[in-house]
């Protein structure tokens, strides 16, 4: 079972603190499983953590996550080599794909090196659902802001572009993002840019945005473009996902 279209889900959340494990998938975790379609068995779900190094301690709490949530997960690692034989088969098999958030640019420049990037945009026609946080969230864009160069937020502008737009994540809870990504449209880096709160992600059926969701309230979305020469912001309200009940 895979999803109808190419399907993505750009978040800036998905993960909660639990009480008994140190993670829990959060409503938006679920939500991806739901755009893949799966019904009659457990999901399949790719956790790629390329982002933060493939540090084991993650994976070890993404694998108790998903226990708990009743997902089948495995971990596609790609240090110090590929965990797997066949990376692309192992890729296609699963019907969501969740990338961990940490250095976009470093996730890139690894990506690439392997032929992820390829296997990825492969995937994605083929309905796999694509789905992450922060920096598994700007991947899929033409780019967006990211600290993968140190404290200062800097522009990343070299990302798989499946979606034509720049991203801006964590826009309620880092100052720095909103400005810069005016200043990346202003300055016709990005024709556009998609942009998320803490807690919200942005549904794409192909590369049109479908809609927002969020599993925190008060929380939005937003899309920020050029019209003649000011850059205008416009909010979307986010439809409220059901708290997963564990």
């Amino acid at each position: 079972m895979t999803a109808p279209e190419p399907t993505i889900l750009a978040t800036s959340g998905g993960h909660r603190a639990g009480s008994r494990s140190r993670v829990l998938f959060d409503a938006l975790v679920h939500h991806a499983v739901d755009l893949s379609g799966v019904h009659g068995r457990r999901p399949r779900v790719l956790y790629v953590g390329t982002a933060v190094g493939d540090a084991e301690h993650v994976a070890a709490r993404m694998v108790e996550a998903a226990r708990v949530a009743g997902f089948d997960l495995t971990p596609l690692q790609l240090f110090p080599m590929p965990n797997v034989e066949d990376v692309e088969g192992t890729v296609l098999g699963h019907d969501v794909v969740w990338v961990m958030g940490g250095s976009v640019a470093n996730l890139l420049a690894v990506w690439r090196v392997h032929g992820l990037d390829t296997v990825m945009r492969r995937a994605w026609r083929a309905g796999v659902v694509l789905a992450g946080v922060s920096a598994g969230s700007i991947c899929w864009f033409e780019g967006g802001t990211t600290d993968s160069f140190g404290p200062e937020l800097r522009p990343v502008t070299d990302g798989l572009g499946l979606l034509p737009y720049g991203n801006g994540v964590h826009y309620d809870s880092d100052p720095g993002r909103r400005p810069l990504i005016h200043r990346l449209v202003a300055d016709g880096v990005f024709s556009a840019a998609h942009c998320t709160d803490d807690g919200v992600g942005l549904v794409y059926r192909g590369t049109e945005l479908a809609g927002a969701v969020t599993e925190l309230p008060g929380k939005g979305a937003y899309v920020v473009r050029r019209e003649g020469d000011r850059v205008v912001e416009e909010r979307i309200e986010p439809r409220p996902l059901p708290t997963p009940a564990y």
